[in-house]
């Protein structure tokens, strides 16, 4: 009896022993929330990022809007806007602000027999679609833009974000500098006084809506008329171009930013100059403290960012998004390593 309790408290001891000496590696929690532009992509590398490490990044698509209220308010480890905050703000606000990818903002509609690419529209015509000013598929305004295309006599159902967007902002940042109407009465906003239209939470919610009735028109972010089998129109840009979006017309705009310059990374990249050029589109943008209280978190968060530049290029492409530079990446890294600290010691280095 007494060999078998000797051996009984042997045991207890050695698996005493093997549970201090072995760590136990609790898997970091990381959470967002904002701009459901980015979000297609945003999934993928979560999922793809939580299979290699372990780490779970939830992120909540509610608007841009949402976004920067809930990294202000301390309730998420990060935001996410596609309207970005000018340099001042975002120290005002006590954040560090940069960009995670890039796309296109697509006209999207509903009309009976039209298929993607087929509606041609104007910057003018666009914005009086939007404004209420043409509010029939078959007025002369995009009859004759269009010739041969069989545009139904039936009113234009305009569809709009329900809520503070940051796909909002530059749709009506593109419209605002194309059409000096627009320019006076509506302007450029996360929200904005609609005339006409009804509202639609996301773009998840405005592609389905379009998707669902006949004659309407709205604007998301490419990935979602992809996705949702929405049909594009083919838009003028600014050198007088009728271009389609895509990957290939997204970079040609791109390819005009100058984020050395930008004040916190505060660029706008509608309505950009080139043959080729996508007219709408935008980076959609991170924020997060500047003064962090979890070193340890706050490295995985950056981790976590740094291995979506590294590596998730490939998968934006396929999300039909342009990564970011190189180039740009690095002077992001330098951001975090200059900004960001707990306690006044640098989290990133």
């Amino acid at each position: 009896m007494q060999k078998f309790i000797k051996i009984a408290v042997i045991l207890t001891i050695a698996a005493a022993i093997a549970a201090t000496s072995i760590p136990t590696l609790a898997a970091t929690s990381l959470s967002g929330a904002g701009a459901t532009f980015p979000e297609p992509i945003y999934a993928v590398w979560m999922y793809k990022y939580n299979q290699l490490t372990g780490v779970r990044v939830d992120y909540q698509g509610i608007g841009s809007s949402g976004g920067i209220r809930q990294i202000k308010a301390g309730t998420v480890d990060f935001g996410g806007s596609d309207a970005p905050m000018k340099g001042p703000k975002v120290r005002e606000a006590g954040l560090i602000q940069f960009p995670m990818v890039v796309g296109g903002v697509v006209p999207v509609c509903n009309v009976q027999g039209l298929e993607a690419g087929q509606l041609k529209l104007t910057p003018e015509v666009l914005a009086g679609v939007f404004s209420g000013e043409i509010n029939y598929w078959n007025e002369e305004a995009i009859t004759s833009l269009n010739p041969g295309l069989a545009l139904p006599n039936e009113p234009i159902t305009v569809v709009h974000r329900a809520e503070g967007s940051g796909t909002t902002w530059i749709f009506t940042n593109y419209l605002d500098k194309v059409s000096p109407s627009w320019h006076e009465s509506i302007g450029t906003g996360k929200v904005v006084p609609w005339p006409v239209g009804v509202g639609a939470k996301g773009n998840p919610g405005v592609a389905n809506y379009v998707q669902r009735v006949n004659g309407s028109i709205g604007y998301v972010e490419y990935a979602y008329a992809v996705q949702n089998n929405v049909p594009h129109v083919s838009l003028e840009n600014q050198a007088g171009e009728y271009v389609q979006p895509s990957i290939a017309s997204f970079k040609a705009a791109a390819a005009n930013a100058d984020w050395a310059s930008a004040d916190g990374y505060y660029l706008v990249l509608t309505d950009q100059p080139g043959d080729e050029s996508w007219p709408i589109v935008g980076a959609t943008f991170i924020l997060v403290h500047a003064d962090q209280s979890d070193a340890g978190k706050a490295e995985e968060m950056l981790k976590f960012f740094d291995w979506c530049y590294k590596h998730g290029a490939e998968m934006a492409v396929e999300k039909d998004y342009v990564p970011i530079p190189k180039n740009v990446a690095d002077m992001v890294r330098q951001t975090w390593a200059d900004e960001i600290r707990v306690d006044g010691t640098a989290v990133w280095k």
